[in-house]
Parts: C-alpha cells; sequence; structure tokens
C-alpha cells in the first residue's frame, strides 16, 4: 500500500514534503537546545550568585582575621596595639607589590596579534600591487580562519 502512495505522489510533492519534515525538526531541535541552554545559564547564574556570596563573607573573614592577627602580634611581643597593625600591614603592602611586579610582568609581555598583523600587511601589500603573489607561508593561516 505504501508503495502505491508513493507512485501516486510527484516527485515535487515527495521534495516539498521531505523539506517541511526537515524544517519541523530544525525547528525542534533549536527548540530543545534553547531550552537546554537556559536551564544551564540558570543553574550557572545560582552558582555565580554563591561565588559572590562566598566571596563577600570570606572579605569579612579576612579582615577579621587580619584585625585578630594584628591584635595577636601587640599583645605577644607585648607592644602597643599600632605596631601589631603596622606589622600586619606591611605584610599586605609587601604581598600586593609582589602580586602588582608579577602582574605587571605579565601585562608587560604582551604582544598583538602578531600573525595577524602578517597576514593583513600581506594583503595590503597584494591590494597594492596585485601582480605580487601573497607570501606562500601565510596561506596555512589564512586556511585555518576561513
Amino acid at each position: 500500500m505504501a508503495a502505491a502512495r508513493n507512485s501516486d505522489e510527484s516527485l515535487g510533492d515527495l521534495v516539498a514534503t521531505a523539506t517541511r519534515d526537515l524544517s519541523l525538526l530544525v525547528h525542534k531541535e533549536i527548540e530543545l537546545a534553547k531550552t537546554e541552554i537556559a536551564a544551564e545559564a540558570k543553574r550557572a547564574g545560582i552558582g555565580a550568585g554563591f561565588l559572590g556570596g562566598a566571596g563577600f563573607v570570606g572579605l569579612f573573614a579576612f579582615v577579621f582575621l587580619s584585625v585578630a592577627a594584628a591584635l595577636a602580634i601587640s599583645e605577644g611581643a607585648d607592644l602597643p596595639f599600632w605596631a601589631g597593625f603596622l606589622v600586619i600591614g606591611g605584610a599586605f603592602g609587601g604581598l600586593a607589590g609582589l602580586l602588582a611586579m608579577a602582574g605587571l610582568g605579565k601585562v608587560i609581555k604582551i604582544r598583538g596579534p602578531q600573525r595577524t598583523i602578517r597576514t593583513v600587511r600581506d594583503d595590503i601589500t597584494w591590494a597594492k600591487h596585485p601582480t605580487i603573489a601573497p607570501d606562500p607561508d601565510l596561506e596555512d593561516l589564512r586556511a585555518s580562519h576561513s
């Protein structure tokens, strides 16, 4: 019976049916992907909220522990309170300086997109002089980013 139905339908009808079914399938897959992504985004948002809360509470813990350390140093070394806070402040200042030097060292080493600069220069050279062949060494770069 299916063979009889297929022989009655024209090729155009079959193509139209296949196109409609494919379009419906694509739309359903996109709808499923949107639903899954929305659920994952919600979960990621909740996780980010918890991480933000942990950072906020951690900041308070850091402040209180710093005060406790300053008071402990001043009490343990029989120093005035200001001296204990000076020691803790100096330690944090030193740590901040080390972190700043390490970060600055990394930032100074940042270079521009060297491969892109090379390919753009080659493209400009070719645009000015179309008779000059492009650099064959750059073809692999262009092909990998197309």
